[in-house]
């Protein structure tokens, strides 16, 4: 089990980074939405294929954060994590090669911690 600290850093980084990317893409589905991206958006999901749209949605925002957290796994981004306690830790070090399956597990990350809708892909292993 992590520690606390890598805990915190997975709250923050599921409900800050991930949820709020989320929001940002679910109004760009709103019809009133005018910026180019919500334009291209509504023209490939002409066709009432909306719910592909909002899956495909949460799949690339998770497949971003699975890359985000192997790249800290290899020690590619080595960074430091400081807790609201007041400690700090080195998350490749710390986290054990393990964020990014610690974030996807079924009883990972995304399911203690996320909001917003998700794919669990692991669900049935």
């Amino acid at each position: 089990m992590p520690a606390p600290e890598i805990e915190e850093f997975a709250k923050i980084l599921v409900q800050k980074v991930r949820d709020a990317a989320i929001q940002n893409c679910d109004r760009q589905l709103r019809p009133d939405a005018k910026s180019p991206v919500a334009k291209q958006w509504r023209e490939v999901l002409a066709g009432g294929k909306l719910g592909i749209g909002e899956v495909m949605v949460a799949d690339c925002v998770d497949k971003a954060l699975s890359c985000l957290l192997t790249a800290i796994d290899q020690g590619v981004l080595p960074i430091l994590f400081t807790a609201s306690n007041g400690k700090t830790v080195d998350l490749s070090e710390e986290g054990l090669g393990e964020l990014c399956g610690w974030y996807n597990g079924s009883r990972g990350w995304r399911t203690m911690y996320a909001e917003e809708r998700f794919v669990d892909d692991c669900s049935n292993l």
